[in-house]
């Protein structure tokens, strides 16, 4: 049986499986990215790349349609969510088209001494990207995009379950006129993947994953002395500590949880209310939370679909009930219908409890009743994670220091759901190394050459 499937998570029917590239095709993946790198991206223009990213934008847009089909197929996420990923993704390719003479332009540099000095940035080589299910055209042109405007070659391992959009997302480079090497899928296998970072011709990895797959692609990159970008896992805290408005409060918390049917690495999952708000807002949420039954994710007005996959619902029961047998309150929701999770949110959660330290990926919040400011920032930061972070206050001042000790590489100071092409997207402690998005993105395979003319 191939690793690479299409098993529809709304149904449990595989739709299709793919074959698993043979080692020799590895090999000719590699050579022609090399090959690639060597010839189109140095003889390219700036300009010229930035056009083809153009074209790639515009065909996004102009396969919108069936690329959100795909999507919902693949992983489940609501038809209306899948569009909207698609023109996010047109969005992001078409501002580093946009800025990509201002990404590559030379760096002046103020020197003690006679003469001038610059930075001038050029590309490094091919690069290996391991892809996530979760977001099958954001996460790829996340990566792809900025670096394809540096000049780097991609090498595009999709997720398993991704099968026919990272196909479909590849034909849209062809099509956009991108040259033979300079964007590639590869069906590879993780010892595959390992070969591949540690091919001399490849210069860097991106993953976007778990911490365990974090872990082992870094590992095999530190032994071959090769630059390494991680996008992993986070538990990001929604704290409230004021509002002029607990409806909407409310709702911007539930929007935050249950984006992407619970999958987001940086949706809210830790609800951190001061005590005078947290009886009135978590009678809101719960009742929230509870109102959103999961539905068919083709329908139109679906807000929740289901999640990946039955195991992935299998495993989130799991966590659910351990924290049930270790003291924690189910307020609402913790069952299944297959792969269909219904909302749910827990209480009176401790730091002796697995799911303390545990991501939920999934539809699933918890909710802590904290006494004030300091209460609420110690406890956000009292996790192994460190990518989001929301803060709902209508002081302006608090706002800036809560902000600024919140240790994560993201906070939203009184809204959710604003990520944008030109703001960085990343986080520190175990939820990664690097930054994707705005300029910075752009800042991570590339040679910042100095040229010091005396």
């Amino acid at each position: 049986m191939s690793d690479y499937a299409v098993i529809n998570p709304a149904t449990g029917k595989t739709e299709a499986t793919y074959a698993t590239a043979t080692d020799a095709e590895i090999e000719t993946a590699v050579a022609a990215a090399d090959a690639a790198h060597r010839g189109w991206s140095r003889s390219s223009t700036v300009a010229e790349r930035a056009a083809l990213v153009r074209r790639m934008a515009e065909l996004h847009r102009e396969r919108r349609e069936e690329l959100a089909d795909v999507f919902v197929r693949e992983m489940g996420k609501p038809r209306e969510a899948a569009l909207g990923e698609v023109d996010f993704a047109a969005d992001i390719a078409e501002y580093y088209a946009d800025q990509a003479e201002a990404i590559m332009k030379d760096q002046p540099l103020d020197i003690l001494g006679d003469g001038t000095a610059i930075i001038r940035r050029s590309s490094l080589g091919p690069l290996v990207g391991i892809m996530p299910w979760n977001f099958p055209a954001y996460q790829i042109v996340r990566f792809a995009a900025p670096n394809l405007i540096v000049g780097n070659t991609i090498l595009l391992k999709p997720a398993p379950q991704c099968p026919e959009s990272s196909s479909a997302i590849a034909a849209i480079y062809r099509d956009a006129g991108f040259p033979e090497g300079a964007y590639q899928n590869v069906l590879a296998t993780n010892e595959q993947i390992a070969a591949m970072i540690a091919d001399p011709r490849v210069q860097g990895v991106s993953l976007t994953g778990s911490e365990r797959a974090g872990a082992a692609v870094a590992e095999v990159a530190g032994r071959n002395l090769k630059k390494v970008a991680l996008e992993l896992g986070g538990s990001d805290p929604f704290i409230v500590l004021s509002t002029d408005d607990l409806d909407a409060t409310v709702q911007a918390g539930i929007d935050a949880r249950l984006d992407n049917n619970g999958q987001a690495c940086n949706g809210a999952k830790r609800f951190i209310i001061v005590d005078g708000l947290y009886d009135a807002f978590v009678e809101k949420f719960v009742a929230g939370m509870a109102a959103v039954a999961p539905t068919d994710p083709m329908q139109e007005d679906t807000v929740l679909g289901p999640v990946s996959s039955l195991a992935a619902a299998e495993n989130l029961k799991k966590q659910i009930d351990t924290a049930v047998a270790q003291g924690a309150t189910l307020l609402t929701g913790g069952d299944h219908d297959g792969a269909f999770f219904e909302p749910t949110v827990l209480a009176d959660v401790t730091p002796g409890m697995d799911v303390y330290a545990q991501e939920l990926f999934g539809p699933a919040a918890v909710v802590y009743r904290v006494a004030d400011e300091d209460a609420a920032v110690a406890l956000a930061n009292d996790t192994t994670f460190g990518l989001g972070s929301y803060v709902f206050t209508t002081d302006a001042a608090q706002a800036e220091r809560v902000a600024d000790k919140i240790e994560a590489g993201m906070v939203y100071v009184n809204l959710v759901l604003a990520d944008s092409p030109e703001l960085p997207f990343g986080g520190i402690k175990r939820s990664g190394t690097s930054r994707e998005l705005g300029h910075l993105a752009a800042e991570e395979f590339v040679n910042k050459k100095l040229i010091r003319v005396g």
